[in-house]
């Protein structure tokens, strides 16, 4: 996928409206310090449009991010961080709901997980919720680059028991250092929005 345009379109908070948007959207769900936003920069080919930081549980909106004016990426709000208060995860975690079960044209829900290590409760919880509201999440585990690669098989293995998923069910190990697991994304996208683009081979 060519990126040629990117614009934060639509910034949605607790009390917001949510937008009524005509292109396929995808969303994208994971605790506050999994990798979500260096996820979203690598898959709109920015080094920084999407807001990393330091400290996690930064993103308190859904983010709508109009991609080529075909599609959208949909940046959820980081769930699990300690320091933020119980009122406001629960707020968060309404709000997450709204979106899910409100949105028209949300085609697919990508679960971010640390490959490193096996689901927490909260990731968990977060898997059965998606599928209770009728997606089978695409798990994308993050961190790639951190494991050695005689061990990705066997954390692949560890996150499809915990989680529960079935046998059919994608895990597609993704690195934001070596982008490794951006062109499997990027083809799923393409297929689920119903697009054809150009050959991104020359995309770095």
């Amino acid at each position: 996928m060519i990126i040629r345009d990117v614009n934060l379109e639509t910034v949605c908070g607790i009390t917001s409206r949510l937008p009524e948007n005509t292109l396929p959207e995808f969303a994208f769900a994971g605790k506050s310090n999994v990798g979500k936003s260096s996820l979203i920069n690598g898959l709109m080919n920015r080094k920084s449009y999407a807001k990393t930081s330091s400290q996690p549980g930064k993103t308190q909106t859904i983010n709508f991010y109009n991609i080529n004016n075909a599609l959208y990426y949909v940046d959820l709000p980081g769930y699990g961080y300690a320091k933020v208060p119980e009122q406001v995860k629960e707020k968060w975690g309404k709000m997450i709901e709204r979106y899910l079960r409100s949105s028209k044209m949300l085609k697919r829900v990508f679960l971010l997980v640390d490959i490193r290590h096996a689901p927490s409760a909260n990731d968990r919880v977060m898997y059965e919720w998606i599928v209770y509201n009728g997606y089978e999440p695409v798990i994308i585990a993050t961190k790639l680059d951190k494991l050695k690669r005689s061990q990705v098989a066997s954390q692949v293995k560890l996150i499809r028991e915990q989680l529960g998923m079935e046998k059919t069910g994608r895990i597609i190990p993704f690195s934001a250092e070596t982008k490794q697991g951006r062109e499997e994304i990027w083809d799923l996208i393409e297929e689920e929005a119903g697009i054809k683009t150009e050959n991104s081979s020359n995309i770095p």
